[in-house]
């Protein structure tokens, strides 16, 4: 199935193709407007940055925007394997709803597989909270996934407070939860359009809404704001990349939100954040120092915690207050060092590097640093995750694309290239 238009925020034209894939491949966004189609798999792990008002997913440089509209409706209809193809970094989206997607995909229809589907059981309540706002998930009834989002807005009377139930897999969805479109206040809008955002949208395609009600619009159902909430939720849980079964429980939440408690679900399920919580590591600390010549007090890598061949490797350092820069970075609010940061994730790409047959016996030395950035500071007692992809690798050199990650945030960024050289005998 394909279908065209421009995206909510960027309004760049793109053209969506929703394609069969094998089972157990799970949900994979491709670029197909980049060199090589570069592969986005729809996973927790890929999440770029944990935004207010949308899913941004990334690996190394392609990145999907704004995609939970296009998740929420294949995960709405029960699809579990597809590859979906975009020529722009966010999907078209001609009213902010998931009605574009599930149109196309009934005309198409879906195809059963053999394969038994995975499925996720909520065994223990799993909660994440911020102010008034909570998000839960607990054990529900065996094989069913039940919603029910409060959504609260008093000091709107327009919207007001709203509570509706759905029951995924088995409520309609495609006429319950679909239509409803992303909405906005008035002063939302007007800070949203300052920014640069949504300007080739007029009224009439943006669900704005005042005191009085929608501005030059009509809403679809009388509950269409929390329908929408419902939506993208619906859609941020696929990044969990299996089905969940139990009860979600949501008041106030929002994307934030819900990434954290997938992220939460991941870990009670033994996966962790990027796999981080396996009885098995893939690499501990006695294999990260069979592939690194770092040693005390320069080893920044604890652990591998998930690898995809030699494309790309995640792995964990564990900031604590013994490390000896924090006796001077700084006494009184101890922040570990941008540089340090970067070493950390030099050493990741190091790793991944390293899983190339043909650089055995090599190590690889830094040449150049990129597209650095800096986000926000590293604490003792912080986890950082480690990413590290392989953009191009040579036989005397190796470019790879390098995030660092607290609690689901971005904490630092940059591209690092490396010459490969032969290891000194031991």
């Amino acid at each position: 199935m394909v279908v065209e238009g421009r995206g909510l925020f960027g309004g760049r034209l793109c053209r969506l193709r929703i394609v069969p894939a094998e089972a157990d491949a799970g949900l994979v966004f491709v670029r197909t407007d980049l060199d090589g189609a570069p592969r986005v798999a729809c996973d927790i792990n890929r999440l770029t940055r944990s935004e207010t008002r949308r899913t941004v997913l990334a690996a190394g440089e392609a990145t999907v925007e704004t995609v939970e509209h296009v998740l929420s409706a294949v995960w709405g209809l029960g699809v579990d394997n597809a590859c979906i193809e975009m020529n722009a970094p966010e999907p078209p989206s001609d009213d902010g709803s998931a009605r574009l997607f599930t149109d196309a995909i009934g005309e198409v229809g879906l195809e059963e597989q053999a394969a038994e589907r995975v499925v996720e059981v909520v065994e223990e309540p799993v909660t994440v909270s911020s102010g008034e706002a909570t998000l839960s998930a607990l054990p529900g009834v065996e094989g069913q996934l039940d919603l029910l989002y409060d959504l609260d807005y008093a000091g709107v009377p327009s919207i007001g407070r709203q509570v509706r139930a759905f029951a995924l897999d088995r409520d309609d969805y495609a006429g319950q939860i679909a239509p409803a479109r992303t909405f906005l206040l008035a002063d939302e809008a007007a800070a949203f359009r300052s920014q640069g955002y949504g300007g080739h949208l007029d009224a009439t395609q943006l669900l704005v809404m005042d005191d009085e009600g929608p501005v030059d619009n009509e809403l679809r159902f009388s509950d269409e704001h929390v329908r929408h909430k419902l939506c993208d939720l619906i859609g941020d849980l696929a990044l969990l990349g299996r089905r969940l079964e139990g009860r979600i429980l949501a008041s106030r939440s929002g994307h934030r939100m819900n990434h954290e408690l997938v992220r939460r679900l991941r870990e009670a399920s033994g996966g962790g954040e990027s796999s981080a919580d396996r009885a098995e590591p893939v690499l501990d600390i006695r294999g990260v120092m069979r592939l690194l010549p770092h040693r005390y007090p320069f080893l920044m890598v604890d652990r591998i915690v998930e690898t995809e061949g030699d494309e790309r490797a995640v792995g964990i350092k564990n900031v604590t207050i013994n490390e000896p820069y924090f006796q001077g970075h700084y006494p009184g609010q101890p922040i570990m060092p941008g540089v340090m940061i970067l070493e950390a994730m030099a050493q990741m790409s190091g790793i991944l590097l390293s899983r190339r047959l043909e650089h055995a016996g090599k190590v690889a030395v830094l040449l150049s640093m990129d597209r650095v950035k800096m986000r926000r500071p590293v604490h003792p007692g912080d986890r950082m995750y480690l990413e590290a992809e392989a953009v191009r690798v040579r036989p005397r050199t190796g470019h790879c694309a390098c995030r660092a990650r607290v609690d689901g945030d971005v904490v630092a960024e940059a591209e690092i290239k490396f010459m490969l050289v032969d290891a000194e005998p031991a």
